[in-house]
């Protein structure tokens, strides 16, 4: 499976944006689908994670209330939309899928997009 990340973007703090990741085919059921980060000279960390099945989104406590992430079936597309953006936000956000469920190992997901990069400014 291809993952194809747009999105990103230069942004002041408080502002937002709206991550895309294209699948070049429709998961199984018994996929789970995930956002990771990774900023300059840090692990790549598990900011969001779902079933491709719907069930209810994980989210890293670092983004409860200001993240939401979302699926559109139709077009085998997840998303990832950022709000009230803060500095430590500024990070390369990447797409990964796995079987199983959304765990937070970023070593458990097989398939990864290349990354996009989101700066924001203070």
């Amino acid at each position: 499976v291809q993952l194809v990340e747009s999105g990103g973007g230069t942004v002041q703090a408080g502002n937002s944006l709206k991550l895309s990741c294209k699948m070049s085919e429709r998961p199984f059921s018994s996929r789970a689908m995930a956002w990771f980060r990774q900023a300059p000279g840090k692990e790549r960390e598990f900011v969001a994670g779902i079933w491709w099945a719907g069930n209810p989104v994980r989210y890293a406590d670092s983004v409860k209330g200001r993240f939401a992430m979302s699926k559109d079936g139709a077009k085998n597309t997840i998303y990832l939309e950022m709000n009230n953006l803060k500095p430590e936000d500024t990070a390369v956000y990447y797409c990964a899928g796995r079987t199983g469920s959304p765990v937070t190992g970023a070593a458990d997901y097989r398939d990864w997009g290349q990354g996009t990069q989101v700066t924001v400014s203070s």
